[in-house]
């Protein structure tokens, strides 16, 4: 069978038991496996009760099954709905009885897939139903809902349509140029070039807070031992997800949890405590927490305020990153000092008692601000492939009006326009590998 065109099947629903379980079926011999296994003609997209029969005719469930012929449907093919009994052993009955005829297991992701590839919806909209169902926080729901609904894609489409018009007139003015026409003169597309590139920088705005909101931050502790680190990963989750002792080096594993902070998903990594160490235990530790932190959006580095005389911040102990760090003074219940912010050698520098729960409020702003985060209601969720596609066609965008103002060069301005324009169609799908596809779809749940 091609795997673009034959029939698939899998469970829509979570498994395990329930009140009713859901078995989606989706291509060209639905309609004859609905007929099989309920022995009736469905009505298109009429909820129908009956029983579900085997091989032998004895009844496997009875529930409701729904018919939607295509292309009205969610995948655009023939789309079946088995509605049963929610037990693993009627649903593994059920599935066995559709692969019998002539179905294979769907993989993940491969209904929606499917929706893409039909024109049901882009890839944007695709994306946005496993972010939907995967939306950590109400914010991130809404943000899912407006990209579902077409808000991401509708501003990537204007945009490609101001680029397709101004390449028209670029590349017609180049291939008639003997003509002397004047389609657009220097002055015109100056100006239809900063008006995309001031769309492109609030498109990318909101597209970066859509992506925080869908996929949030890491964020790794880092620190000498006994500075607090764990109890600061407590007080933020709420709950005591870390060992605290008085016992230097007392984590010696990652320790990771996953927090909200105003909706956006913060992913916490607890690490070792960084010191020179015989024990090979601690060491491997260490090693980690390095790791870690190399692949880390931020890292936050503790030391300890309470120390007499004040140590100096080694920050040269952490590898070398490229990445913000946020420098912690704890214990300042110990020195009787106020929570503050102090700036010095370039990093911020906050001072709070994790213990006390002290400017804890601080560390949480600052973190908002690094990242860029502001919560807004009119958003769309988005992803860093996403971002990654905004950047190269605003880089093209730049190097062209470059080329047109310190080279007059409007042919290498229409190619870069070209470029721009190959990029953002890489976020809608409509210029996109199979491979690129795969990883996208493959990440998505079964059965969906």
């Amino acid at each position: 069978m091609n795997p673009k065109v034959d029939t698939i099947v899998a469970l829509a629903t979570p498994p395990g038991r329930g009140g009713v379980a859901v078995i989606r079926v989706s291509g060209s011999h639905s309609k004859a496996i609905a007929e099989t296994i309920t022995r009736k003609q469905l009505i298109p997209r009429h909820a129908t009760f009956s029983t579900f029969l085997d091989t032998h005719q004895h009844v496997l469930d009875e529930g409701l099954a729904i018919f939607f012929p295509g292309p009205h449907s969610f995948t655009g093919e023939d789309v079946l709905e088995l509605q049963g009994h929610g037990g693993p052993i009627v649903v593994d009955c059920l599935i066995h009885r559709v692969l019998e005829l002539g179905a294979r297991l769907a993989k993940p992701g491969e209904f929606s897939e499917r929706a893409f590839l039909n024109g049901k919806m882009d890839l944007v909209q695709a994306e946005a139903v496993a972010d939907l169902i995967q939306a950590s926080s109400k914010q991130a729901m809404r943000s899912a809902i407006r990209s579902l609904q077409g808000e991401f894609s509708k501003k990537i489409t204007v945009l490609v349509e101001t680029l397709i018009q101004t390449r028209l007139f670029l590349e017609a003015a180049i291939d008639f140029v003997e003509e002397e026409i004047d389609f657009l003169n220097n002055h015109q597309i100056e100006k239809k070039l900063s008006d995309m590139i001031h769309q492109f920088i609030a498109i990318e705005t909101s597209a970066v807070q859509g992506s925080l909101l869908s996929e949030g931050i890491t964020i790794v502790i880092a620190g000498e031992p006994n500075v607090g680190k764990s109890t600061l990963l407590n007080q933020l989750s709420g709950k005591e997800v870390a060992i605290v002792t008085d016992i230097p080096g007392t984590t010696r594993d990652l320790v990771r949890e996953q927090i909200l902070i105003d909706g956006m998903p913060i992913h916490f990594i607890d690490t070792a405590g960084i010191r020179n160490s015989v024990d090979p235990v601690e060491q491997e530790g260490i090693r980690r927490a390095k790791a870690e932190m190399a692949k880390a959006d931020m890292v936050v580095f503790m030391t300890d305020a309470s120390l007499s005389p004040p140590k100096k911040i080694e920050l040269g102990m952490l590898p070398s990153l490229s990445v913000p760090i946020l420098v912690i003074r704890n214990k300042i219940d110990l020195t009787h000092e106020l929570p503050h912010v102090t700036q010095e050698n370039d990093y911020t520098i906050i001072s709070l008692s994790a213990q006390k729960k002290v400017g804890i409020d601080l560390l949480t702003a600052w973190i908002k601000q690094l990242a860029g985060y502001t919560a807004t209601e009119d958003s769309f969720s988005a992803r860093r492939r996403h971002l990654d596609a905004l950047s190269r066609a605003k880089h093209f965008l730049l190097q062209g009006q470059q080329q047109l103002q310190e080279h007059n060069a409007s042919e290498l301005l229409a190619e870069d326009l070209r470029q721009a324009q190959l990029a953002l169609s890489d976020i809608t799908g409509e210029f996109t590998s199979d491979d690129l596809l795969g990883r996208i779809f493959s990440s998505f749940c079964i059965g969906k």
